[in-house]
């Protein structure tokens, strides 16, 4: 596997998540009965016959690499990824997100780079990479609290209902919800990240967390924030929780969303 057949396919990735509308979603959206329904529904049947971007927004592009200590690498990966997005991005009719300096000039770099990439390293000879398209509406809603230690399940329920409540229209609901808990700060919020590439229907292996989970849904949903914010159909798709161990005097706790297009991919490589 070289490190163009790498760009190959997650550019052709980019491309489809950015085209084509998840198979998870697809039901919801055609289930729905609400405002703005039709709108929806041809949104997504123009942008695959036509491969125009799902929504205008088409984000920054967030990777998570698991590297296998014996996968076969010339080049960084940043590098591989970077280009990956500079060409799905200036050889399509997407919209260039990202400005250089965040503060003061904010210069739009015209190519969409550079990828936020995370790399962990593991045993084996593969590369799975798994990635978010990213669009800043979900993106503000990302949340870090520094919890109590002594804090209870039923205070970290209220935090992140109170936050989707107060904020969670402004995303483009239904949301997918990433929790991350324990770590430190920065862990969290990867962790938050990371768990919004989880599939709608999987839950945590803790049954503990995979109730938890099921419980924070119940409570977004009966916030009746519904469709794109107009108070009809569902307020959530799912909500995943990854942990981590944390210092015995914190208790970090990340949240992220994800809009109702959940643009995900992902893809092994074998040595």
């Amino acid at each position: 596997m070289t490190e163009k057949e790498i760009k190959e396919k997650v550019k052709q990735m980019i491309i489809v998540a950015n085209t084509q509308i998840n198979k998870e979603i697809k039901p919801f959206i055609d289930n729905y009965n609400g405002p703005f329904c039709n709108v929806l529904y041809d949104n997504y049947h123009i942008s695959s016959s036509k491969g125009l971007p799902l929504c205008q927004d088409t984000g920054m592009v967030e990777f998570f690499c698991f590297l296998g200590i014996d996968f076969p690498l010339k080049r960084p990966l940043q590098d591989v990824l970077d280009e990956a997005v500079s060409e799905a991005y200036t050889k399509s009719p997407y919209r260039y997100s990202t400005v250089d300096d965040p503060l003061f000039e904010r210069k739009n770099r015209m190519d969409n780079t550079p990828a936020i990439v995370h790399v962990h390293l593991v045993e084996g000879s593969h590369l799975e990479i798994m990635f978010l398209i990213k669009g800043g509406g979900s993106e503000n809603l990302s949340r870090l609290y520094m919890m109590t230690p002594t804090a209870s399940k039923e205070t970290v329920v209220e935090q992140i209902v109170n936050h989707i409540e107060e904020a969670g229209a402004r995303a483009c609901p239904p949301l997918k919800v990433g929790i991350g808990l324990g770590g430190t700060s920065e862990k969290a919020m990867v962790l938050s990240k990371l768990a919004l590439t989880s599939p709608i229907s999987k839950h945590h292996d803790d049954p503990r967390y995979a109730t938890l989970e099921e419980e924070i849904k119940s409570r977004i949903n009966k916030l009746n924030i519904g469709f794109q914010g107009l108070k009809d159909g569902i307020s959530c798709y799912s909500v995943h929780i990854l942990t981590y161990p944390t210092h015995i005097a914190t208790l970090p706790l990340a949240i992220s969303v994800d809009c109702y297009l959940c643009r995900t991919g992902s893809v092994c490589f074998e040595r």
